[in-house]
């Protein structure tokens, strides 16, 4: 069974920069393209990037394109999300999740993912 574990979330003050970790275990991690999503109070969980089973590709929602780097370590089995230039806007809990491709393209809604950690509290201060 997968288990996925995120941490590095916390409170930072808008401009500043956060690092999300996700720790994979339980399957081959390079089989596994990675995502990571969002989800703000009274809203629904919205995509924020995914990164290829190489970690040679990604692709990312217009919020944060240009603010945030999604990568992995497939050594370490190791997701991580890279946030700079935060705006209140982005707080949410971040969640990353775990997709075994079974299709051709990026997968960027929830119902596409196999496996999801339990999340990591980001609040931006303005």
């Amino acid at each position: 069974q997968v288990q996925l574990v995120e941490s590095g979330g916390g409170l930072v003050q808008a401009g500043g920069s956060l690092r999300l970790s996700c720790a994979f275990s339980g399957r081959t991690f390079s089989n596994y393209i990675m995502g990571w999503f969002r989800q703000a109070p009274g809203k629904e969980r919205e995509f924020v990037a995914v990164v290829s089973r190489s970690g040679g590709s990604s692709y990312y929602a217009d919020s944060v394109k240009g603010r945030f780097t999604i990568s992995r370590d497939n050594a370490k089995n190791t997701a991580y999300l890279q946030m700079v230039s935060l705006k209140p806007e982005d707080t949410a809990v971040y969640y990353c999740a775990a997709d075994y491709p079974m299709k051709d393209g990026w997968p960027i809604t929830a119902f596409e993912y196999d496996y999801w950690g339990q999340g990591t509290q980001v609040t931006v201060s303005s």
